[in-house]
Protein backbone atom coordinates (compact mmCIF):
# COMPACT_ATOMS: atom_id res chain seq x y z
CA UNK A 1 0.00 0.00 0.00
CA UNK A 2 1.11 3.62 -0.54
CA UNK A 3 2.94 5.15 1.98
CA UNK A 4 0.77 8.41 2.24
CA UNK A 5 -2.34 6.27 2.46
CA UNK A 6 -0.94 4.47 5.19
CA UNK A 7 -0.46 8.12 6.90
CA UNK A 8 -4.16 9.23 6.18
CA UNK A 9 -5.31 6.14 8.09
CA UNK A 10 -2.75 7.18 10.73
CA UNK A 11 -4.11 10.49 10.71
CA UNK A 12 -7.62 9.98 10.68
CA UNK A 13 -7.12 7.23 13.56
CA UNK A 14 -5.27 9.83 15.03
CA UNK A 15 -8.58 12.66 14.71
CA UNK A 16 -10.88 9.29 16.23
CA UNK A 17 -8.62 9.30 19.60
CA UNK A 18 -8.84 12.95 19.99
CA UNK A 19 -12.70 12.81 19.52
CA UNK A 20 -12.22 9.59 22.29
CA UNK A 21 -10.44 12.33 24.14
CA UNK A 22 -13.26 15.04 23.78
CA UNK A 23 -15.62 12.77 24.94
CA UNK A 24 -13.66 11.56 28.14
CA UNK A 25 -12.38 15.04 28.82
CA UNK A 26 -15.83 17.02 28.02
CA UNK A 27 -17.51 13.76 29.90
CA UNK A 28 -17.82 16.68 32.75
CA UNK A 29 -20.06 19.26 30.97
CA UNK A 30 -22.76 16.52 30.43
CA UNK A 31 -22.81 14.64 33.55
CA UNK A 32 -21.04 17.23 36.48
CA UNK A 33 -24.56 18.97 37.32
CA UNK A 34 -26.82 15.05 37.50
CA UNK A 35 -24.46 13.62 39.34
CA UNK A 36 -23.94 16.52 42.18
CA UNK A 37 -27.13 16.92 42.49
CA UNK A 38 -26.67 12.84 43.10
CA UNK A 39 -29.89 12.38 40.88
CA UNK A 40 -27.71 9.62 38.72
CA UNK A 41 -24.70 7.26 40.07
CA UNK A 42 -21.74 7.74 37.89
CA UNK A 43 -21.66 4.91 35.45
CA UNK A 44 -25.24 5.21 34.58
CA UNK A 45 -25.27 9.01 34.20
CA UNK A 46 -21.85 8.80 31.92
CA UNK A 47 -24.23 5.90 29.47
CA UNK A 48 -27.00 7.77 29.54
CA UNK A 49 -24.87 11.09 28.43
CA UNK A 50 -22.71 9.16 25.97
CA UNK A 51 -26.19 7.42 24.19
CA UNK A 52 -27.46 11.33 23.54
CA UNK A 53 -24.08 12.08 22.51
CA UNK A 54 -23.82 9.30 19.92
CA UNK A 55 -27.87 10.17 18.59
CA UNK A 56 -26.72 13.72 17.98
CA UNK A 57 -26.50 13.43 14.40
CA UNK A 58 -29.78 12.46 13.93
CA UNK A 59 -31.36 16.08 15.03
CA UNK A 60 -28.24 18.45 13.90
CA UNK A 61 -27.38 19.53 10.41
CA UNK A 62 -23.58 19.24 9.98
CA UNK A 63 -22.67 23.29 10.09
CA UNK A 64 -20.39 23.17 12.46
CA UNK A 65 -18.31 20.50 10.80
CA UNK A 66 -18.35 22.68 7.67
CA UNK A 67 -17.25 25.76 9.67
CA UNK A 68 -14.09 23.31 10.88
CA UNK A 69 -13.42 22.50 7.44
CA UNK A 70 -13.37 25.56 5.67
CA UNK A 71 -13.70 28.44 8.11
CA UNK A 72 -10.24 28.12 10.29
CA UNK A 73 -7.22 28.19 8.37
CA UNK A 74 -7.31 27.91 4.22
CA UNK A 75 -7.78 24.34 3.08
CA UNK A 76 -5.11 25.03 0.10
CA UNK A 77 -2.10 24.58 2.97
CA UNK A 78 -3.70 21.56 4.30
CA UNK A 79 -1.93 18.38 4.20
CA UNK A 80 -1.93 15.27 6.52
CA UNK A 81 1.25 16.36 8.44
CA UNK A 82 -0.71 19.64 9.31
CA UNK A 83 -3.43 17.69 10.36
CA UNK A 84 -1.71 15.15 12.38
CA UNK A 85 0.65 18.16 14.38
CA UNK A 86 -2.34 19.89 15.29
CA UNK A 87 -4.27 16.80 16.74
CA UNK A 88 -1.24 15.79 18.54
CA UNK A 89 -1.20 19.50 20.13
CA UNK A 90 -4.40 18.91 20.93
CA UNK A 91 -4.50 15.71 22.00
CA UNK A 92 -1.24 16.49 24.47
CA UNK A 93 -2.78 20.09 25.75
CA UNK A 94 -6.22 17.69 26.23
CA UNK A 95 -4.18 15.34 28.75
CA UNK A 96 -2.36 18.19 30.58
CA UNK A 97 -5.69 20.02 31.96
CA UNK A 98 -7.02 16.21 32.54
CA UNK A 99 -3.95 16.00 34.62
CA UNK A 100 -4.82 18.86 36.88
CA UNK A 101 -8.26 18.61 36.70
CA UNK A 102 -8.59 21.92 34.78
CA UNK A 103 -12.15 22.32 32.51
CA UNK A 104 -10.43 23.73 29.47
CA UNK A 105 -11.94 23.06 26.12
CA UNK A 106 -11.51 20.57 23.83
CA UNK A 107 -12.65 22.14 21.13
CA UNK A 108 -10.40 25.31 21.41
CA UNK A 109 -6.98 23.14 21.62
CA UNK A 110 -7.95 21.72 18.06
CA UNK A 111 -8.46 25.25 17.14
CA UNK A 112 -5.39 26.70 18.63
CA UNK A 113 -3.48 23.00 16.69
CA UNK A 114 -4.42 24.23 13.39
CA UNK A 115 -3.96 27.70 13.60
CA UNK A 116 -0.24 27.01 15.46
CA UNK A 117 0.16 24.50 12.48
CA UNK A 118 -0.63 27.01 9.82
CA UNK A 119 1.09 29.56 11.20
CA UNK A 120 4.12 27.46 11.29
CA UNK A 121 4.04 26.45 7.62
CA UNK A 122 2.56 29.48 5.61
CA UNK A 123 2.03 32.38 7.87
CA UNK A 124 -0.85 34.93 8.82
CA UNK A 125 -2.16 34.84 5.70
CA UNK A 126 -3.39 31.01 5.97
CA UNK A 127 -5.61 32.13 8.75
CA UNK A 128 -9.41 32.35 7.58
CA UNK A 129 -10.23 35.52 10.12
CA UNK A 130 -14.03 35.86 9.60
CA UNK A 131 -14.00 32.45 10.55
CA UNK A 132 -11.97 33.08 13.99
CA UNK A 133 -13.61 36.06 14.35
CA UNK A 134 -17.01 33.95 15.01
CA UNK A 135 -15.38 31.96 17.30
CA UNK A 136 -13.39 34.51 18.81
CA UNK A 137 -16.91 36.27 19.76
CA UNK A 138 -18.40 32.62 20.90
CA UNK A 139 -15.44 32.42 23.69
CA UNK A 140 -17.16 35.41 25.02
CA UNK A 141 -21.05 35.20 24.72
CA UNK A 142 -21.25 31.06 24.86
CA UNK A 143 -20.76 31.09 28.59
CA UNK A 144 -22.51 34.86 28.99
CA UNK A 145 -25.49 33.36 27.19
CA UNK A 146 -25.63 30.05 29.57
CA UNK A 147 -25.47 32.30 32.64
CA UNK A 148 -28.63 34.75 31.66
CA UNK A 149 -30.22 31.58 30.96
CA UNK A 150 -29.54 29.91 34.05
CA UNK A 151 -30.31 32.88 35.78
CA UNK A 152 -33.56 34.11 34.30
CA UNK A 153 -35.15 30.49 35.16
CA UNK A 154 -33.94 29.98 38.68
CA UNK A 155 -35.21 33.43 39.20
CA UNK A 156 -38.26 32.36 37.46
CA UNK A 157 -38.84 29.22 39.45
CA UNK A 158 -38.24 30.27 42.43
CA UNK A 159 -41.34 32.73 41.88
CA UNK A 160 -43.52 30.45 40.55
CA UNK A 161 -42.87 28.08 43.45
CA UNK A 162 -41.94 30.19 46.22
CA UNK A 163 -44.91 28.56 48.51
CA UNK A 164 -43.77 25.17 47.59
CA UNK A 165 -42.35 23.01 50.65
CA UNK A 166 -38.13 22.55 49.05
CA UNK A 167 -38.55 18.50 49.24
CA UNK A 168 -41.71 18.66 47.15
CA UNK A 169 -40.04 20.48 44.04
CA UNK A 170 -36.42 18.25 44.85
CA UNK A 171 -38.93 15.38 43.91
CA UNK A 172 -40.03 17.12 41.03
CA UNK A 173 -36.49 18.44 39.82
CA UNK A 174 -34.91 15.34 40.21
CA UNK A 175 -37.38 13.91 37.61
CA UNK A 176 -36.42 16.98 35.29
CA UNK A 177 -33.01 16.72 35.26
CA UNK A 178 -33.10 13.73 33.56
CA UNK A 179 -34.74 15.41 30.90
CA UNK A 180 -32.39 18.49 30.72
CA UNK A 181 -29.16 16.19 31.04
CA UNK A 182 -30.31 14.06 28.27
CA UNK A 183 -31.00 17.32 25.83
CA UNK A 184 -27.67 18.92 26.80
CA UNK A 185 -25.82 15.63 26.10
CA UNK A 186 -27.54 15.97 22.69
CA UNK A 187 -25.85 19.14 22.09
CA UNK A 188 -23.06 17.96 23.27
CA UNK A 189 -22.81 15.28 21.00
CA UNK A 190 -24.09 17.44 18.06
CA UNK A 191 -21.62 20.24 18.71
CA UNK A 192 -18.49 18.88 19.94
CA UNK A 193 -17.96 15.69 17.35
CA UNK A 194 -18.81 17.63 14.38
CA UNK A 195 -15.50 19.50 14.83
CA UNK A 196 -13.38 16.13 13.90
CA UNK A 197 -15.56 15.28 11.33
CA UNK A 198 -14.61 18.48 9.39
CA UNK A 199 -10.83 17.66 10.73
CA UNK A 200 -11.00 14.38 9.28
CA UNK A 201 -13.36 15.27 6.01
CA UNK A 202 -10.81 18.69 5.48
CA UNK A 203 -7.78 15.82 5.61
CA UNK A 204 -9.61 13.65 2.83
CA UNK A 205 -10.97 16.64 1.00
CA UNK A 206 -6.86 18.12 0.68
CA UNK A 207 -5.78 14.73 -0.09
CA UNK A 208 -7.55 13.88 -3.24
CA UNK A 209 -6.99 17.46 -4.45
CA UNK A 210 -10.76 17.56 -5.11
CA UNK A 211 -12.74 20.86 -6.48
CA UNK A 212 -15.92 19.61 -5.87
CA UNK A 213 -18.27 20.26 -2.91
CA UNK A 214 -16.53 19.93 0.76
CA UNK A 215 -18.80 17.14 2.23
CA UNK A 216 -19.12 14.93 5.04
CA UNK A 217 -19.07 11.19 4.56
CA UNK A 218 -21.47 8.87 6.56
CA UNK A 219 -18.73 6.75 7.80
CA UNK A 220 -16.85 10.08 9.31
CA UNK A 221 -19.89 10.89 10.94
CA UNK A 222 -20.74 7.76 12.50
CA UNK A 223 -17.22 6.60 13.65
CA UNK A 224 -16.96 10.37 15.10
CA UNK A 225 -20.29 10.25 17.15
CA UNK A 226 -19.57 6.56 18.06
CA UNK A 227 -15.64 8.12 19.22
CA UNK A 228 -16.91 10.50 21.32
CA UNK A 229 -19.58 8.11 22.82
CA UNK A 230 -17.17 5.75 23.68
CA UNK A 231 -14.82 8.60 25.37
CA UNK A 232 -18.11 10.07 27.18
CA UNK A 233 -18.50 6.46 28.66
CA UNK A 234 -15.11 5.75 30.35
CA UNK A 235 -15.15 10.01 31.66
CA UNK A 236 -12.67 11.79 33.55
CA UNK A 237 -14.04 11.69 37.35
CA UNK A 238 -11.37 13.94 38.17
CA UNK A 239 -13.11 17.24 36.28
CA UNK A 240 -16.44 15.79 37.14
CA UNK A 241 -15.82 17.37 40.81
CA UNK A 242 -14.61 20.53 39.26
CA UNK A 243 -17.30 21.20 37.30
CA UNK A 244 -20.07 19.80 39.55
CA UNK A 245 -19.01 20.21 43.26
CA UNK A 246 -16.58 22.88 43.87
CA UNK A 247 -17.66 25.85 40.94
CA UNK A 248 -21.03 26.22 43.72
CA UNK A 249 -23.47 23.72 45.50
CA UNK A 250 -26.19 22.47 43.46
CA UNK A 251 -29.77 21.00 44.20
CA UNK A 252 -31.58 19.61 41.53
CA UNK A 253 -33.43 22.70 40.06
CA UNK A 254 -30.25 24.22 39.94
CA UNK A 255 -28.75 21.25 37.79
CA UNK A 256 -31.90 21.65 35.97
CA UNK A 257 -31.69 24.91 35.17
CA UNK A 258 -27.64 25.08 34.30
CA UNK A 259 -28.21 22.34 32.09
CA UNK A 260 -31.22 23.58 30.10
CA UNK A 261 -29.74 26.89 29.82
CA UNK A 262 -26.46 25.59 28.36
CA UNK A 263 -28.68 22.89 26.36
CA UNK A 264 -30.47 25.63 24.76
CA UNK A 265 -27.04 27.79 23.91
CA UNK A 266 -25.67 24.78 22.03
CA UNK A 267 -28.74 24.01 20.15
CA UNK A 268 -28.47 27.89 19.16
CA UNK A 269 -25.15 27.54 17.95
CA UNK A 270 -24.93 24.30 16.05
CA UNK A 271 -27.32 25.80 14.44
CA UNK A 272 -26.01 29.08 13.35
CA UNK A 273 -22.50 26.25 12.52
CA UNK A 274 -20.53 28.16 15.53
CA UNK A 275 -18.17 25.74 16.97
CA UNK A 276 -18.76 26.97 20.93
CA UNK A 277 -17.05 25.64 23.85
CA UNK A 278 -19.32 23.07 25.84
CA UNK A 279 -16.97 23.55 28.79
CA UNK A 280 -17.21 27.45 28.62
CA UNK A 281 -21.09 27.12 28.26
CA UNK A 282 -21.87 24.60 31.16
CA UNK A 283 -19.57 26.18 33.59
CA UNK A 284 -21.10 29.56 32.41
CA UNK A 285 -24.76 28.45 33.36
CA UNK A 286 -23.34 26.65 36.15
CA UNK A 287 -22.13 30.25 37.58
CA UNK A 288 -26.00 31.32 36.74
CA UNK A 289 -27.60 28.91 38.46
CA UNK A 290 -25.65 29.20 41.68
CA UNK A 291 -25.99 32.91 41.68
CA UNK A 292 -29.20 33.34 42.72
CA UNK A 293 -29.37 32.99 45.93
CA UNK A 294 -25.74 34.89 46.65
CA UNK A 295 -22.82 35.79 44.28
CA UNK A 296 -21.02 34.26 47.24
CA UNK A 297 -22.04 30.93 46.50
CA UNK A 298 -19.93 30.70 43.18
CA UNK A 299 -16.03 29.93 44.16
CA UNK A 300 -14.90 32.49 41.98
CA UNK A 301 -11.37 31.22 42.94
CA UNK A 302 -11.97 28.06 41.08
CA UNK A 303 -13.69 30.01 38.22
CA UNK A 304 -10.82 32.65 37.75
CA UNK A 305 -8.48 29.39 37.58
CA UNK A 306 -10.77 27.79 34.77
CA UNK A 307 -11.05 31.31 32.88
CA UNK A 308 -7.36 31.45 32.71
CA UNK A 309 -7.16 27.83 31.38
CA UNK A 310 -10.04 29.26 28.69
CA UNK A 311 -7.48 32.24 27.94
CA UNK A 312 -4.57 30.02 27.35
CA UNK A 313 -5.74 27.23 25.74
CA UNK A 314 -5.61 28.24 22.11
CA UNK A 315 -2.45 30.13 22.17
CA UNK A 316 -0.73 27.08 24.30
CA UNK A 317 -2.08 24.39 22.11
CA UNK A 318 -1.07 26.49 19.17
CA UNK A 319 2.58 26.43 20.83
CA UNK A 320 2.61 22.03 20.96
CA UNK A 321 1.09 21.80 17.96
CA UNK A 322 3.80 23.78 16.23
CA UNK A 323 6.19 22.26 18.11
CA UNK A 324 4.61 18.83 17.20
CA UNK A 325 4.87 19.81 13.37
CA UNK A 326 8.50 20.66 13.55
CA UNK A 327 9.38 16.90 15.33
CA UNK A 328 7.16 15.42 12.54
CA UNK A 329 9.16 17.07 9.72
CA UNK A 330 12.36 16.06 11.52
CA UNK A 331 11.44 12.45 11.64
CA UNK A 332 9.70 12.09 8.18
Amino acid sequence: MDSSLLFIGFVVGLALIFDFMNGFHDAANSIATIVSTRVLRPFPAVAWAAFFNFIAFLFFGLHVATTLGQGIIDPAVVDPMLIASALLGAIIWNVITWYFAIPSSSSHALIGGLCGTALMKAGPSSLAFQGLAKIGASIVLSPILGFILAYAMMVLIIRLFFHTPANRINQWFRRLQLVSASLYSLGHGGNDAQKTMGIIALLLYSSSKSQGEFTIPLWVVLACQGAMALGTLFGGWRIVKTMGMRITELKPVGGFCAETGGAITLFLATSLGIPVSTTHTITGSIMGAGAVTRLSNVRWGIARRIVWAWVLTIPASGLISALCGWILQQIF
